[in-house]
């Protein structure tokens, strides 16, 4: 009674403590939703650099071949890392 006087009591249409801990179990199943789409962007994004990094790699490897064999040879070394590339990438595709 107390409670009454001192705040009006119930507001109307205010909604009730089931209604408002079904809105909270709803809105923690959207968190966790959002939070494992999110997660699976940053996967993306980090395979997508790393893919980056390996391609860099190659490069850099290719250069230090070329530049350890005469110069009648370069271009096998050259088309032989080329190959390596396309392999592992048909390779990782149907993986």
């Amino acid at each position: 009674r107390l409670w009454t006087r001192r705040f009006g009591g119930m507001t109307p249409g205010a909604p009730t403590l089931v209604e408002l801990t079904a809105q909270v179990a709803q809105m923690q199943a959207d968190y966790a939703q959002l939070k494992v789409d999110h997660d699976e962007a940053l996967d993306t994004c980090w395979m997508l650099v790393c893919a980056a990094l390996v391609f860099f790699m190659h490069a850099g490897f290719t250069m230090l071949e070329t530049g350890c064999v005469q110069l009648k040879n370069t271009q096998n070394i050259l088309c032989k890392n080329a190959l390596v590339v396309v392999i592992a990438t048909i390779c990782w595709y149907f993986v």
